[in-house]
């Protein structure tokens, strides 16, 4: 992992390690699976500190511009999967 997660300087420490920790499970998700109900906490959280979809767009925008990772299709696949599922993006 060579990149800078996307932050906002107007986030307090703890927002910035709860968007951290939602990035890392999207990470996890491409490299090693992740369990459902564990990422879709991660994004819940970090819906808390981005709210909008505009900002949400925005900053997982330029996660996937960096770490060629989408978050928008894990965490749709994630919705679509049963309650019980190992979510891995291939």
């Amino acid at each position: 992992m060579d990149y800078q997660y996307p932050i906002d300087i107007d986030w307090s420490t703890d927002e910035i390690i709860t968007v951290v920790k939602f990035f890392e499970s999207i990470e996890k998700a491409y490299e090693k699976g992740i369990d459902k109900a564990e990422l879709m906490e991660q994004y819940r959280a970090f819906k808390k500190i981005v709210p909008g979809k505009a900002q949400e767009k925005k900053v997982c925008d330029e996660f996937e511009e960096v770490s060629g990772y989408s978050t928008y299709r894990t965490i749709k696949k994630a919705k679509e999967a049963s309650d019980a599922s190992r979510i891995k993006m291939v």
